[in-house]
């Protein structure tokens, strides 16, 4: 087992947000977690990375308790998370905002291997190397914040939202490397609001609702489930 989050719950001051998740991912997959805003699937994300705490619960990378582990040791573990809003840093150019995404690394040539390995999935990135983050096309900056969690070498990459924000045809781009991602060994942790999107490109799925995770299942059994199509996929 990759990851493993168990009876999670996780408080906003009195507010319980996350009222006992529990989930797997394993090696290799592509697992959605879905649900309406405010349903508590950023909150998953972010508390997996150690960004917040949870009052009770564990998490788990193969098996070792990474519960209280610090945020920037996660990272050296292998789990890193692609923020929503991409979150890039717009005053540095691409190839220093891709270099920060290393910062956990210290091999020369193993991080050049890694940059290379980016610009194969985002050739568009290698054109804009010198220029600065903040002026790069919000797709441009999905495609940079998916490559700078790249150089960090996830094992298991927590993405926020990818789709946001974007063109319908560079949705279709970003998910198709999502794939290409995965087809290299990296498992994904998916959080979308464009659940047909999401369970098209995934293995499996939680569908979660007020902090607890309502349903569970294959990719397909979601897509075809009728709760599933009337929330989420706009279906009768």
């Amino acid at each position: 087992m990759l990851l493993e989050v168990k009876d999670l719950h996780v408080y906003y001051g009195a507010i319980h947000a996350l009222q006992g998740v529990s989930f797997q991912v394993e090696e290799g997959e592509i697992v959605t977690l879905i649900g309406a805003n405010g349903a508590g699937k950023s909150t998953t994300l972010k508390t997996i990375s150690a960004l917040l705490h949870p009052r009770s619960g564990t998490i788990a990378l193969r098996g070792t308790d990474i519960t209280n582990t610090p945020a920037q040791d996660i990272v050296r573990l292998g789990v890193v998370q692609i923020p929503e809003g991409r979150k890039i840093f717009a005053p540095l150019t691409v190839q220093e905002n891709l270099e920060m995404g290393a910062f956990t690394r210290s091999d020369p040539a193993d991080i050049q291997q890694s940059m290379k390995r980016v610009f194969k999935s985002f050739p568009r990135l290698k054109e804009r190397l010198g220029q600065l983050g903040g002026t790069l096309s919000g797709g441009e900056q999905q495609m940079l914040a998916i490559g700078r969690g790249m150089m960090a070498q996830p094992k298991v990459l927590l993405l926020d939202e990818p789709s946001m924000g974007l063109a319908p045809i560079l949705v279709e781009e970003i998910f198709s490397i999502i794939k290409e991602i995965n087809s290299q060994g990296v498992a994904i942790l998916l959080v979308e609001q464009n659940a047909l999107m999401a369970l098209s490109v995934a293995h499996r799925g939680y569908v979660l609702e007020t902090g607890n995770i309502v349903l569970e299942g294959t990719a397909k059994e979601l897509l075809q489930n009728p709760q599933v199509i009337k929330a989420y996929l706009g279906g009768h």
